[in-house]
């Protein structure tokens, strides 16, 4: 268990909720600001966002490794992509500071170091690896050496590679760590997110898990939360006018409002497991069955097997003490209907 911006993290608390932000901010720093409003309005813990540039993420090269060719982004060269898609460094001071005012919590994935550096220096409280950066194991030590809580997305990635990018933040220090169970694929199907690889992921790292969900519902968010995640992320939109690309598989702001509610839900159906019977059940408790007697009978009276019945309502005596019941002497005189109790006996 950990903490981000005192919100604890891990067994026994709610589930995290992140809206990631990515590229739908339009290329408008105010529609940005808008969707950081709108999640705070839904319900979410954390908003993140992407720090990066074309130039950090690539070559502008037309070469053919250069272009998609195929998926969601099909026929774009990657600079060209990465260059709409990007949340400029210079606004990234005056978002932190937007949601800092309207408290709700903010961090980022950095790309490359230049990017940890400044997240760092807006005094991030956590920091995100993205699934294609689990390899880049350099990058993960400069970032875990910050010191702050790691979100590390495992698409694509094979125990080894996890194992690896674990060990990397355990050498440079940092235990902090949420690995989040992920599939890349965009938008991705609930049939391929193999849910049970959460409590897998926890029990073979001893470390806390959630679920980076790429599917156009929120079925997987609830399952995973069911199933033990600690945390979600889901990509989060405005609206549908004018966004990234990255908008086909995010949720609107009324669709976050619900997946919250949804996997809180899920969080208290399942946090119990001391078979602790809910208040709600207790009125029901009448309908069970208990011993009556179902003869007129009077002081001094001996009760036989004859005298009394398992029925319902439950006002009576459990139905345990039936035999018991039976061979006692009445001290008091007692009526057809009336629920057997001790007091009526010598």
């Amino acid at each position: 268990m950990f903490e981000v911006n005192g919100v604890k993290i891990g067994q026994g608390h709610k589930p995290y909720i992140i809206a990631e932000l990515s590229a739908n901010h339009g290329g408008r720093i105010e529609r940005a600001k808008e969707s950081i409003n709108a999640a705070k309005k839904s319900g979410a813990d954390a908003v993140k966002i992407q720090t990066y540039t074309p130039d950090t993420m690539t070559i502008n090269s037309a070469k053919e490794d250069f272009i998609i060719n195929d998926g969601l982004w099909k026929g774009y060269n990657l600079y060209k992509l990465y260059q709409e898609a990007h949340t400029p460094f210079e606004w990234h001071a005056e978002l932190f500071e937007y949601a800092k005012n309207i408290g709700i919590t903010i961090f980022s994935t950095p790309f490359d170091e230049t990017a940890a550096d400044l997240l760092e220096e807006l005094e991030a409280p956590a920091f995100k690896i993205a699934s294609f950066e689990i390899t880049d194991l350099p990058l993960i030590k400069y970032v875990a050496l910050k010191g702050k809580p790691m979100f590390m997305s495992t698409g694509m990635a094979n125990i080894e590679e996890i194992t690896e990018a674990v060990d990397t933040c355990y050498s440079a220090g940092n235990k902090d760590i949420l690995l989040f169970h992920c599939i890349s694929n965009y938008p991705a199907k609930l049939t391929d997110y193999n849910l049970g690889d959460i409590k897998y992921i926890a029990d073979h790292f001893d470390l806390e898990v959630g679920l980076s969900d790429h599917t156009v519902s929120n079925v997987a968010s609830s399952l995973a939360v069911a199933l033990g995640a600690k945390a979600i992320e889901k990509h989060f939109k405005l609206d549908d006018a004018d966004c990234g690309p990255d908008s086909s598989f995010s949720i609107l702001p009324d669709q976050l409002e619900l997946l919250c509610n949804e996997c809180n839900t899920a969080f208290e159906a399942v946090k119990s497991n001391k078979l602790e019977r809910p208040s709600s059940e207790s009125p029901n408790k009448k309908f069970r069955r208990s011993v009556y007697f179902v003869n007129d009978l009077k002081e001094g009276d001996v009760i036989t097997e004859n005298d009394i019945k398992r029925i319902r309502p439950g006002y009576g005596l459990d139905p345990k003490y039936f035999n018991e019941v039976v061979g006692q002497r009445l001290k008091l005189n007692v009526d057809r209907g009336q629920p057997v109790s001790w007091d009526v006996f010598d």
